[in-house]
């Protein structure tokens, strides 16, 4: 009886105990004041007491809510400027003749063959669907596995649709250039009946039993879904839960991230095009490195229903391919607008091949430009071409605003994604562990105070405002891909961007610079970069394997 006694006792003690310490005490607030950069007096900390209490109790009954990822705040991120106007008159797309193109006397050249040259061939009947998709499925097979760049070939699923799209077309029911054409996607891009992993240890045998919007817009337009490909884990790097997704052009080295595998499978001619994000990076790093061509376009431009959150206010979904018409053709297929996400922002899409460089005012990155980086000799050399071709470069200079300073607008925005990860102490199964990684930066990013969060982003606000300025003397820019602040100020802002390959390292990997268009003028860049593309051959080399 004493026994058990003393037990109750204990047990009592213990648990007011923890119901003491539990409480935010002055000391607590001394601490504090270190992380948020403030100091308060004694009697404003006695004062606050009972509201940080307070709010301390609001906490633990809001993660008491059930809140998986694809749950997004109650604050939309708007890229428009004031004063910004949208075109909305959609005019007939057009695009390039592709009746000369031939099947090649060696089926392996199929790999590296463009969108649209594909297309040609599937619509005149050249070659069936079902023939192309076992073609792609089988490179999938041989050289997935070496680069690590597939996690899951979609094969039952690929054969019924590239069966379905011959069917069509032997009936006279031609969708367009992507009908039949097989794709991949970056696995975090929901799908039904297939695992959807994230490339992440806790979530590797995760089953989203859906398609997201992106995939449902290419299967109506035809194309025949193959792969779910490797991504950085949880959109960071190269590295997911099977290992490093390696780089085509030099097989010991990665394919940067995190569309690792959307761009290693295209460059390797494993498909020919993949979808893969961005949202600081994404899509211009891994297409850098392994020579492809990536667009990320506008900001609210292609529906991110059933993607993976990490950053609302700056993810974007965009095509990986071989040519910039390719991605016009993907592009094309994906945008416009979704009830499911109210993030998107109706505007026309009126690509055409034809433009005149003359008539365009294409500002430069002259300072950057300038810089002494490993990339220089070929971008001063890209640079060259666009005068020859006809462009007249006009040296420009971004917004005076610190972007490093707003960056950890996406760290609280990711920690907030991943909060239960974090609270439940599963961030201990991610791959990388190391101090720049997301388990450190998703704890780290707790201490981000609200206040300075939202405030950042008023900060973003007079950027957007101060881009709409350069454009308003500019049609668009160009600029190195990774030297200087452009590549996080344009995720910031929204403004879309299409990477293109200008050659080879001294070590035999791609050098890339990049197009920069105002908002919601895709169509512009990607015609820019088609010029480019079709006076240099550097997209039509590709790695031997």
């Amino acid at each position: 009886m004493r026994a058990k006694l003393l037990l109750l006792i204990l047990t009592a003690f213990t648990f007011s105990f923890i119901l003491f310490t539990s409480k935010i005490v002055k000391d607590d607030i001394s601490g504090a004041e270190k992380i948020i950069g403030l100091s308060f007096t004694d009697s404003e900390k006695d004062s606050m007491l009972d509201n940080l209490n307070r709010q301390l109790t609001n906490y633990e009954n809001i993660r008491k809510v059930e809140l998986k990822n694809n749950i997004p705040p109650a604050i939309m991120f708007n890229p428009v400027p004031i004063g910004f106007n949208i075109n909305n008159k959609q005019r007939e797309v057009k695009f390039s003749d592709y009746s000369n193109t031939k099947m090649p006397k060696d089926k392996n050249e199929l790999a590296f063959y463009s969108v649209g040259e594909l297309a040609h061939l599937i619509k005149t009947k050249k070659i069936s669907s079902v023939e192309l998709t076992k073609f792609f499925i089988e490179r999938l097979k041989n050289y997935g596995p070496k680069l690590k760049s597939v996690i899951t070939i979609t094969e039952e699923r690929a054969l019924a649709e590239a069966q379905k799209a011959d069917a069509e077309i032997s009936k006279g029911i031609y969708k367009g250039l992507l009908h039949g054409i097989p794709y991949g996607v970056k696995d975090l891009l929901s799908t039904k009946k297939y695992k959807t992993t994230w490339g992440s240890v806790p979530y590797k045998d995760q089953v989203i039993d859906e398609d997201a919007t992106v995939i449902k817009k290419l299967e109506k337009a035809g194309a025949v879904l193959c792969a779910k490909l490797t991504m950085g884990e949880l959109a960071w790097g190269d590295v997911w839960f099977g290992g490093m997704t390696r780089n085509p052009w030099d097989t010991t080295k990665g394919s940067s991230g995190s569309s690792a595998g959307s761009a290693s499978s295209v460059s390797a001619g494993l498909l020919p095009y993949a979808i893969g994000t961005e949202t600081w990076g994404s899509i211009v790093s891994p297409s850098t490195v392994c020579g492809v061509t990536g667009l990320r376009p506008t900001y609210g431009r292609v529906s991110r229903y059933g993607a993976m959150a990490l950053s609302w206010s700056m993810d974007k979904i965009g095509p990986i391919c071989r040519t910039a018409e390719d991605l016009a053709i993907v592009f094309n297929a994906i945008y416009g607008e979704d009830e499911n996400d109210l993030s998107l922002i109706k505007a026309s899409f009126n690509y055409s091949p034809r433009i005149n460089l003359k008539k365009l005012k294409i500002g430069y990155l002259k300072n950057d430009f300038d810089r002494k980086y490993p990339f220089h000799e070929n971008d001063s050399i890209a640079l060259a071409k666009l005068k020859e071709l006809g462009a007249e470069l006009i040296p420009i200079e971004l917004p005076n605003i610190s972007t490093e300073d707003l960056s950890f607008i996406l760290s609280a925005e990711a920690g907030a994604a991943f909060d239960e990860l974090t609270r439940s102490n599963k961030d201990d199964l991610l791959v990388r562990q190391i101090k720049n990684a997301w388990p450190n930066v998703f704890r780290s990013s707790r201490f981000i105070p609200a206040v300075e969060y939202i405030n950042a982003n008023r900060v973003r606000f007079l950027l957007i405002q101060e881009m709409k300025k350069l454009f308003d003397k500019i049609d668009l820019y160009v600029s190195p891909s990774w030297v200087g602040n452009n590549l996080l100020l344009t995720n910031l802002t929204g403004h879309p961007s299409v990477v293109v390959p200008n050659g080879f390292s001294k070590n035999g990997t791609p050098t890339s610079f990049t197009f920069i268009g105002n908002l919601f003028d895709e169509e512009k860049i990607i015609a820019v970069a088609k010029i480019y593309q079709d006076a240099t051959n550097h997209h039509k080399l590709h790695p031997k394997l």
